[in-house]
């Protein structure tokens, strides 16, 4: 039995390109009706999400968590942290694609040089659940900056 399921809900008018939908989070309720089409995926968002945008932020809240609670377990635990996401989609033989997930985190976290930021970071990255679910079919590279 899982530990947690999470839901959400896409409702979906029309064809691909002239289409329109909306997501919902079906379980918490956090957001409901964000629009969706292909343009806000492929052209200008114009206001609307993506699945690369949600995606992103799925695996930008999960980087965050693991890293914060690595930290704490090292005795250092961060004032604050701000990750960045950045998922790419592109064209490949076949249609589209999702290519690679760029992960920028900046953190606050006294008693620690950049290097142990560093390493925390590229290490946190191997233990995030987001992470673990994207390896092997997109690729995921960590650039960690400490701010003093």
């Amino acid at each position: 039995m899982p530990l947690a399921q999470r839901s959400a809900e896409v409702v979906w008018n029309g064809n691909l390109t002239q289409g329109n939908g909306t997501v919902t989070a079906t379980s918490s309720g956090a957001y409901k009706d964000l629009p969706v089409t292909f343009a806000s995926r492929t052209e200008n968002p114009d206001g609307k999400t993506s699945p690369e945008e949600l995606l992103a932020a799925a695996h930008a809240i999960c980087y965050a968590m693991v890293i914060a609670n690595t930290l704490n377990r090292a005795g250092t635990p961060p004032q604050q942290l701000i990750v960045n996401a950045v998922c790419s989609l592109d064209r490949v033989e076949g249609g589209l694609k999702i290519t690679a997930m760029d992960l920028n985190i900046r953190g606050k976290v006294p008693g620690i040089d950049q290097a142990t930021f560093q390493r925390t970071a590229q290490e946190g990255e191997q233990a995030c659940p987001v992470s673990n679910a994207l390896r092997g079919n997109v690729e995921i590279r960590v650039n960690a900056t400490l701010e003093q």
